[in-house]
């Protein structure tokens, strides 16, 4: 009865606030983040994603703001060097989307010649965003799978990511 109670008591304050939605509905990881966080901070990315494919990846990754602000950044720079061009970021998500063999790969990405394709394939191979399978097959390494989307979800504008 007591919970009941506390759970009408919210939804009067949400709604007498103009808000009916908690802070804690929106911000739930960032709520839980805070009420864990130690020194200067933290960043947190998470995510649980399901592909065309059949495949469910989960990951969680989390970093000491103190410990990345004092990092080496440049030492870091060929992963992300590697999804600077369009045609590699074609290449991601026609794996992520199903389409594994070089000359599906070479179609999608309307490549004239497979020179052109194992290009830019090396590229992602070497910075760890692709894993050949053998016989032409390649696939996103499972702890590659979300952080992937979660650099694309910092750069995509929002109304694009939700739906809205």
């Amino acid at each position: 009865m007591a919970a009941r109670v506390a759970a009408l008591e919210e939804r009067v304050a949400r709604l007498e606030t103009g808000s009916d939605v908690a802070r804690d509905d929106v911000f739930w990881a960032l709520e839980e983040l805070r009420r864990r966080v130690t020194g200067s901070g933290q960043v947190l990315f998470t995510g649980a994603v399901d592909l065309p494919t059949g495949e469910h990846y989960e990951w969680q990754q989390g970093a000491v703001a103190d410990g990345l602000l004092a990092a080496d950044w440049s030492a870091h720079a060929a992963p992300y060097a590697a999804l600077g061009h369009p045609v590699r970021l074609t290449l991601l998500r026609a794996v992520l989307r199903g389409i594994r063999s070089a000359a599906e790969l070479q179609e999608t990405a309307a490549l004239n010649t497979t020179g052109q394709l194992y290009h830019h394939l090396k590229q992602l191979t070497a910075a760890g965003w692709l894993q050949a399978e053998g016989r032409g097959q390649y696939r996103v390494p499972a702890g590659r799978v979300v952080p992937l989307l979660v650099l694309l979800s910092a750069v995509v504008p929002a109304d694009m990511t939700t739906g809205e």
